[in-house]
């Protein structure tokens, strides 16, 4: 009976060694990878730091030039129009949309990686969640940008030719991304596939009511801007009127990036870890594709 207890108690001990090894092991790859995550940081950091002290030294060398133009006589009417002072807070998104794209391109990397390994889906869940993370990190950049100039982040000019074809009010139409991502979630189980179609209804409608007033919007600018009597010579009452209705726009922008962030938080709601894993991977495939175009095409 002796005998009996003490392999018992043993047994006991040998499992709270096993425990206690993995929970260490554990924790220590937390701490390699929170390590790594802080060096991520660190140089990103020290990217965007470069990056702010080369547009200081941009805008000098610009605003010289531009002086040197006007003193000797240099520059024409038509370039004194391009030659505008860079807003700041667009020089920063565009760098800081550069970097984006860079760590989007890393995350599709290590996404596919995982995919095609035996990884669980606890630590695949943890990159799905930091995909979506980095796009409502986007969201957020051009809420900022949209501030400081909504016509820019609207036309596109930050994105290259091809993805400005396809350009909704500054991004991509949640519903097009759904019907983009259906061949690469399949199988759906009966309960997923309403779900999605549900989801996907939800978008055309919002999607229509935003282009709604867009036009509705447009219309109010182009009356805005042929008020006033033929041949005025101050127009600037029109103008500034314009200008008050532009506000409008950064709102839009908001409301649609906050439809594609919620379509997104949704689809992955609907959708098991591997599925929205391999929508994630087919999302930032379908954008570099689309990148990959316009470079060729260029």
């Amino acid at each position: 009976m002796a005998i009996n207890y003490l392999f018992f108690y043993l047994l006991i001990l040998l499992s709270i060694i096993t425990i206690c090894r993995s929970v260490k092991r554990r924790l220590a790859q937390n701490r390699e990878a929170a390590r790594k995550s802080r060096l991520r940081k660190k140089a990103y950091v020290q990217q965007l730091e470069n990056s702010k002290l080369r547009l200081i030294q941009l805008e000098q060398e610009l605003d010289r030039t531009r002086k040197e133009g006007l003193y000797n006589g240099g520059l024409d009417s038509s370039q004194l129009i391009y030659s505008a002072p860079i807003n700041a807070g667009i020089a920063t998104f565009t760098i800081a949309y550069e970097h984006w794209v860079e760590e989007q391109n890393r995350q599709i990397l290590e996404l596919k990686n995982a995919l095609n390994s035996e990884i669980g889906d606890v630590a695949l869940r943890i990159l799905v969640d930091a995909g979506i993370k980095h796009y409502f990190n986007l969201f957020s950049m051009k809420a900022t940008a949209a501030k400081a100039d909504v016509l820019y982040v609207m036309s596109g000019l930050w994105k290259t030719p091809a993805e400005r074809f396809f350009l909704w009010i500054g991004g991509f139409r949640p519903s097009e991304l759904l019907t983009i991502l259906l061949p690469h979630l399949e199988p759906l189980s009966e309960q997923q596939r309403p779900d999605i179609y549900n989801l996907r209804q939800s978008c055309q409608q919002a999607e229509d009511a935003l282009s709604q007033g867009m036009i509705k919007l447009h219309h109010r600018l182009d009356e805005t801007r042929a008020a006033g009597q033929l041949g005025e010579g101050n127009y600037l009452p029109q103008i500034s009127a314009a200008m008050d209705k532009l506000e409008a726009l950064v709102r839009f922008v908001g409301q649609a990036d906050h439809l594609r962030q919620v379509t997104l938080q949704h689809i992955s709601r609907i959708l098991t870890t591997r599925q929205a894993a391999r929508g994630i991977l087919a999302l930032g495939d379908h954008l570099q594709r689309i990148r990959t175009l316009s470079t060729i095409w260029s």
